[in-house]
């Protein structure tokens, strides 16, 4: 079944998590994506581990890296030197013909290599040109280079307002900003982008950044400093609301309970913990009085809860309604019954053996995503590539003699 993409041609001059992640979306949707590499390949292909964790996997003998099948399943590879005017030029080819231009390289290295958005407008001036950087492309900060830990997490605050007061900064899982947060802002840009074209056949440039991702990721804080009011760590030893606050249980797992409006499901809290005597007490009877003696409500819900262990609660949990959720462990996720019936996961084909991959997070009724191929080889599409260019076996031999093209 054609994908919601199907006819897009997109080209994306891409490396690591934050554009491949956009670029990914796409080609799951049915856009054809062209991955632009060096002629070393992304380096996310030699990655050796993640958070100490190995990320190659057995498969009848060859050991594959997943990580790299995860964001790069269903492209093409066209690696070439862009160091090189030929190598440029076949860049500027493919763009001819395409309908979206993404990148992650700074504003400094696509100055060099000649491909900003000034130059791949004048060669399709419809083109939808779309970038990811660390801090944006002008400013102090504009050719500096930034990772999600430094650029989205650190220095947009939200490491700051993560954590216990009193406890070191807390750091964050490598490429959460790129994954959850710039690469669907950015796609989000460039769907609009293409709607604008439809409408108009006018191309334009979008531009995100890791540092304004996380900027509007923590927003109500931001726009609280904005306005003057300094911005408080949470404490859940004081949580104003004790209904959202996380606990531990009998058994040693941790729950967060959700409950923002806690005056209607006060009764039902108190009957779930056994302790129908607090509903009308005068300490706790109302949202202020909780939040006045949240301190005490805290103590009394933790040993409450110690009570039990997490099937125990899980169960009483669900037969009251609360809004809440056991803190999971990915394990856990992997087998979860509702992730296993909305089809998180999907099977990725590969030529030595499938293997379960986690997918997209958006479900389209009429025209499913689907993980069709597994992420290519380093230039594993060259040399049909370069053919549907008009380039003839012999320039293709030349251009490989000359370290051009692999």
């Amino acid at each position: 079944m054609a994908g919601v993409l199907e006819g897009l041609k997109v080209i994306a001059m891409e490396h690591m998590e934050a554009i491949p992640v956009a670029s990914v979306w796409m080609a799951d949707w049915g856009a054809e994506v062209i991955k632009i590499e060096p002629l070393t390949g992304d380096m996310y292909r030699g990655l050796q581990g993640a958070h100490g964790m190995p990320v190659d996997i057995d498969l009848n003998g060859v050991k594959v890296n997943w990580t790299f099948h995860l964001f790069n399943r269903n492209k093409k590879s066209v690696a070439v030197n862009l160091k090189t005017e030929k190598g440029r030029e076949i860049v500027r080819k493919l763009v001819k013909g395409a309908d979206v231009f993404l990148s992650n390289y700074t504003i400094d290295v696509r100055e060099k290599l000649g491909m900003t958005y000034k130059d791949i407008s004048e060669i399709n001036p419809g083109i939808v040109y779309a970038t990811i950087s660390g801090y944006g492309s002008k400013g102090p900060d504009s050719i500096q280079r930034g990772f999600d830990h430094a650029a989205g997490w650190a220095h947009a605050g939200m490491q700051y307002m993560i954590g216990e007061p009193g406890t070191p900064p807390p750091r964050l899982r490598g490429g959460m900003i790129d994954r959850g947060i710039a690469a669907p802002q950015v796609l989000s840009g460039i769907l609009a982008a293409l709607w604008h074209k439809e409408k108009t056949g006018e191309g334009q440039e979008i531009e995100a950044s890791l540092f304004n991702s996380g900027v509007w990721t923590t927003a109500l804080d931001i726009q609280a400093a904005l306005l003057g009011t300094v911005a408080i760590k949470d404490d859940r030893t004081k949580s104003a609301n004790p209904l959202y606050n996380n606990y531990p249980v009998g058994d040693g797992r941790w729950f967060q309970m959700s409950m923002l409006q806690s005056d209607p499901i006060w009764p039902a809290f108190c009957k779930s913990i056994e302790r129908p005597d607090l509903v009308d007490d005068p300490r706790f009877n109302s949202l202020k009085a909780r939040e006045e003696n949240c301190a005490e409500l805290i103590k009394i819900i933790e040993v409450e809860f110690a009570k039990h262990d997490s099937v125990y609660w899980d169960k009483v949990f669900k037969e009251n309604d609360l809004i809440y959720s056991k803190i999971q462990t990915p394990s856990e996720v992997t087998k979860d019954p509702q992730a296993l019936a909305m089809e998180f996961f999907t099977t990725l084909p590969h030529p030595n053996g499938d293997f379960p991959i986690v997918a997209t997070p958006i479900k389209f009724t009429q025209n499913p995503a689907e993980v069709k191929t597994a992420a290519p080889e380093i230039g594993q599409d060259n040399e049909t590539t370069l053919l549907e260019l008009g380039y003839t076996w012999d320039d293709i031999a030349v251009l490989k003699e000359e370290g051009v093209i692999l």
